[in-house]
């Protein structure tokens, strides 16, 4: 049975709560003011108890270090290239800080704190962080929270409502088909892979992972089933981004390129490969790369090989595909994602939309009556005794 018991300290009375856990153990809770206070809790715990939503203090001992990493350990359905950059965030960012504080003493206002130092630069924040790694840091640390609410260990996820700094969207860099071509005989002997990235929109991943067997040249489609990404210094090879496979559609002038690259190999090698035969390595800005040296005797500006995919996004609207067409091509998981990525896009789409729009209607009779139907009621209102009266004066 549940009491409340009153006890002396050397700060004067106390009270203590004593009542038994829904495994029957018996427990206690110590130093209330008063008896009201011990009377409420004691109210809260037999409510908690009924409706099943009781929280066992102890549970809320264990440190967000040992939660952590029982929730990384879960992880194990993420990508390797999404799950280094998860547990990157945790490494560096989130455990130095929390580690060791107990799940159930973590409090909003210090998580709010801990995310405006990131993003600022001070407390343990050596420089300031981008916007998104300070989004990725704290959705570490929310979702670690999150599993302890789950598991009945506190009541609510203090990182839930956090503000958080504004990401802004990089700009993205388009190519017009004359400066795609400028550069792809700027890069040598990567020239039909920069062709092939600015007019297909593969992912740099999806084209090194080709293979001579995914090009039907008949039907000039690119079957993408493959994604190689550069994980901690080694490629690693999996599914494409959404895990799907899709058939891409290239331009004819891409046949006698794609051709040569798949002459005299097996159906297994790869059609990009490196020097040493393996899968290439993405070419990193500034570091003086085979890309950069093409941007710049191409007398181009600064740009990244993801940008030739934006490129292809841009070559195929002005072509007049359209939104899901672009998705498809793109390999995106949605329309919305394609418009949220490509609103710039669009917004010329929409202005020519308008323009056709009025086109059509000019070549039927609607436009012809509703004109003549204007004409006579500017006509009726110029003979009113109103439009008479205000001409005179």
């Amino acid at each position: 049975m549940a009491t409340v018991e009153a006890y002396e300290t050397s700060a004067g009375k106390r009270y203590r709560v004593r009542y038994r856990k829904p495994d029957r153990s018996q427990t206690t809770k110590r130093g209330f003011r008063t008896k009201r206070e011990a009377e409420l809790y004691l109210a809260g715990v037999e409510l908690g108890k009924a409706s099943g939503t009781y929280i066992d203090p102890s549970s809320a001992r264990l440190t967000v270090s040992e939660l952590g990493s029982i929730w990384i350990a879960s992880q194990s359905h993420l990508k390797p290239s999404s799950m280094a950059v998860v547990e990157s965030a945790w490494r560096l960012h989130v455990r130095p800080v929390w580690g060791e504080i107990p799940i159930g003493e973590v409090r909003h206002s210090e998580v709010q704190t801990w995310v405006a130092r990131l993003a600022d630069g001070t407390g343990r924040a050596s420089k300031p962080k981008s916007p998104t790694l300070v989004h990725r840091a704290h959705g570490v640390l929310s979702s670690v929270l999150e599993v302890a609410v789950r598991d009945h260990r506190i009541p609510a996820n203090p990182a839930r409502g956090i503000g958080l700094p504004r990401r802004v969207g990089r700009v993205h860099r388009y190519l017009t088909h004359e400066q795609l071509h400028r550069l792809a005989e700027a890069s040598g002997q990567h020239s039909t892979l920069v062709r092939l990235l600015g007019y297909t929109g593969l992912r740099w991943g999806e084209a090194t992972a080709l293979t001579v067997r995914d090009i039907d040249r008949t039907a000039r489609r690119i079957s993408i089933s493959r994604n190689a990404v550069l994980v901690n210094g080694l490629v690693i090879v999996g599914t494409p981004k959404t895990h799907k496979r899709r058939s891409v559609p290239y331009p004819a002038l891409l046949d006698l390129s794609l051709a040569a690259a798949c002459q005299g190999k097996p159906d297994d090698d790869l059609l990009f490969p490196g020097q040493d035969g393996g899968f290439l390595i993405t070419p990193i800005v500034r570091q003086r790369s085979w890309f950069d040296r093409a941007l710049e005797s191409a007398g181009l500006p600064e740009m990244t090989i993801h940008d030739l995919r934006h490129t292809a996004a841009s070559l195929a609207v002005s072509a007049g595909a359209n939104v899901k067409a672009v998705q498809k091509k793109l390999g995106h998981a949605s329309a919305a994602m394609t418009l949220d990525t490509y609103a710039d896009l669009f917004d010329d789409d929409l202005s020519q939309v308008a323009v056709r729009l009025n086109d059509a209607a000019i070549s039927t009779d609607v436009v012809k009556m509703w004109s003549e139907a204007q004409f006579a009621n500017m006509k009726l209102d110029s003979d009113s005794p109103k439009f008479q009266a205000n001409k005179g004066k």
